[in-house]
């Protein structure tokens, strides 16, 4: 096809939003020059029926394990940005940076009209393959773009209307592409940049989480020209070393420095980019008294900024991870660390529930955490806190279940002096007003009497408190985080629970999972190991993991934390073995390997055999974080082998 006739297929309906800078006359250049390499570069012919090229099965799981994390991430993302679409035709797609499609989140109905059209896990579209397109167009101009029906170089996707956004390594490389489609486009193109808007946005969302989550041993410093779009996808982002070396910078990190690129920033020390020294970074992670604060560039542009660590401290690169059978040496902390990003870990559901806090927690919205007893209610509730602009002022946790009846309404609301006998001869402001322009945590909210809940029904409602004995009402503005582990809709059922109060509190409702439930348990027991080490080297041995690993654990992360402080206290040299577990840990290994009776040294029965393989299996899938094919390397053997043995086993990851 001649070039004139490119130009003339391309008419003013590929328009797209002004987005990192470009003008909205963008994205008709940029189809243009995408048919010009399909017509030139690619030699497509257009009118051919030729459907998508698909990698067999094994290359797509091969593929889905290396991209394993980021697969885990943005899959709560696109569940999210579903919601928003849910209903509209549209579904969403995840490709690798080659354009191989890895993930599928939409309608179940829409799936047999998206396989039709190609759109299925392990095609490959890419402008090569498919011309041009929202995935392959975006690979090929490394930026978020529209292609609206007939803008399709190819003739068989003229029906279809692509929005594909790019997703980006720490280093800046394109890692993967975020793309909303639909087989069926009925819409108008400018009906369609809201869609793009969208994706872009949750693309920048899992690049930024990507970029904060790679550098766990490095401060993240986060800024922006405008203090309230700190800690927001469009600020920029630096990771930098206890000693102030940059390592890393985010895109927008780029632009905001006045940087031609990463090379002009990389290596160089924070004071040598921003009016900022290394132990002033330290200082706001050990003492935080602001949110955030101004800093200048070096052509005096004023920014705020905020840094983040995944330890209080700020030094997490200092020390050594827990590792079962690695040797591990720290100094105890008894405190374990709140902070959002290590709550989150690699759990779908527990990064789904962090980001919808962030989203909310400073916009006056009550949050109500549910979840058994020992999830983390309080830990994920301060993490929140910490997180938010109310991080300068107090957290205050009042446990509803722990304080006597009698004596927790002074406790929440105070009392004036005199109000009754054996009253403080001062009086008592109360836990509400402690927490005023902060954070009020009601821990077991549930079990608070049924008429001090009407209390604390006009509490929320008017903004003030008058204390027990009277007197003029006093103001108060706080964020309030509540939790329970108990059915408040059933107590709302049974008149155990004021039902206009479960809905002022239930601004949005998180559901914290079990540890057993948790997808990366395997990374919260060497967190929780490496937080109660001493000064010993420790190991644990790959049974013992097994172990852990096998339980049901009903305490949760109180219990987890308990087992591993009794297994250090009693271990000899330096492994904690399976004897040192609990006899309940003990116990639910044996009952899990058929024909072991016993741990003394007798010669190993056929079940024994099977028991000690499947140990094996499970400690070395647990060591390498259930990635399969680094599995398979490490046994030496191939992946079709594991695979069979896992399902002799009945092995199965913790998703």
């Amino acid at each position: 096809m001649p070039r004139s006739e490119v130009a003339g297929q391309t008419p003013s309906r590929a328009k797209e939003p002004a987005d990192g800078g470009h003008r909205p006359d963008d994205g008709l250049r940029i189809i243009r020059r995408s048919w010009e390499r399909c017509n030139v570069e690619y030699g497509i012919d257009r009118v051919a029926n030729q459907p998508p090229a698909v990698v067999d099965n094994p290359h797509l799981v091969e593929s889905r394990d290396q991209y394993g994390d980021l697969v885990q991430m943005a899959r709560t993302e696109m569940q999210s940005l579903h919601q928003q679409i849910a209903g509209s035709g549209y579904a969403l797609l995840l490709t690798d940076a080659s354009g191989m499609i890895l993930e599928y989140v939409g309608e179940d109905s829409l799936k047999g009209a998206f396989r039709d059209a190609g759109l299925l896990q392990g095609a490959i579209w890419d402008e090569a393959h498919e011309g041009t397109n929202g995935i392959g167009t975006c690979i090929a101009e490394s930026r978020a773009v529209n292609v609206f029906r007939d803008q399709h170089f190819r003739t068989r996707h003229q029906p279809l209307s692509c929005s594909g956004a790019p997703i980006w390594d720490p280093e800046g490389k394109l890692l993967a592409v975020l793309d909303a489609s639909t087989v069926s486009a009925s819409d108008t193109p400018q009906s369609q940049l809201h869609t793009l808007a969208l994706v872009t946005m949750s693309a920048q969302l899992i690049s930024k989480t990507r970029f904060t989550s790679s550098f766990r041993e490095a401060l993240i410093l986060r800024f922006h020209s405008r203090p309230e779009y700190v800690g927001l996808i469009n600020d920029g982002a630096l990771a930098v070393t206890g000693d102030g070396q940059i390592i890393a910078a985010d895109h927008n990190a780029i632009g905001y420095l006045g940087a031609r690129n990463r090379t002009d920033i990389v290596g160089r020390r924070i004071s040598d980019v921003l009016d900022l020294q290394p132990a002033t970074l330290l200082e706001h992670v050990r003492r935080p008294s602001m949110p955030y604060w101004p800093v200048y560039g070096k052509g005096g542009a004023r920014f705020f900024a905020t840094v983040q660590s995944s330890t209080p401290d700020g030094l997490a690169g200092d020390r050594p991870r827990a590792r079962e059978s690695r040797p591990v040496s720290r100094t105890r902390q008894r405190r374990f660390p709140a902070n959002l990003a290590c709550l989150a870990g690699q759990d779908p559901t527990m990064q789904e529930n962090i980001d919808c806090a962030q989203r909310v927690m400073d916009r006056e919205i009550p949050i109500l955490l549910i979840g058994e007893t020992g999830t983390g209610k309080e830990l994920f509730a301060r993490a929140v806190h910490e997180a938010s602009k109310r991080a300068h002022r107090r957290f205050v946790a009042v446990n509803c279940a722990a304080i006597p009846e009698s004596l927790i309404e002074s406790e929440l609301f105070g009392y004036k002096p005199g109000a009754f006998t054996g009253a403080q001869r001062g009086g008592n402001k109360g836990r509400v007003l402690e927490a005023d322009g902060g954070t009020l945590f009601l821990d077991e909210i549930g079990d608070m009497p049924l008429e001090l809940q009407t209390r604390l029904l006009r509490v929320l409602e008017e903004h003030e408190v008058v204390p027990l004995g009277g007197g003029e009402p006093l103001p108060v503005e706080i964020n309030l985080i509540s939790a329970t582990n108990s059915d408040l809709e059933d107590k709302v059922a049974n008149g155990a629970f004021r039902e206009d109060l479960y809905y002022r509190l239930n601004g949005i409702c998180l559901q914290l999972p079990a540890l057993r439930e948790r997808y990366d348990m395997a990374e919260i027991i060497h967190n929780v190991l490496e937080h109660e080490l001493d000064s010993r080297e420790i190991k644990i041995s790959p049974e013992a993991f097994a172990c852990l690993m096998a339980y049901h654990w009903p305490g949760n992360l109180r219990q987890l934390r308990n087992v591993l402080r009794t297994a250090l206290a009693l271990c000899r040299d330096g492994a904690i073995r399976r004897e040192q577990l609990s006899r309940e840990l003990r116990a639910m290994q044996l009952d899990a390997r058929p024909g072991a009776e016993s741990d003394t040294e007798v010669p190993p029965a056929p079940g024994r055999l099977d028991a000690a393989e499947r140990s094996a299996l499970l400690a070395e899938l647990c060591r390498q974080d259930w990635n399969v094919t680094r599995t398979a390397a490490e046994l030496d053997m191939s992946r079709n082998t594991l695979y069979r043995k896992m399902r002799k086993h009945a092995i199965t990851p913790p998703s």
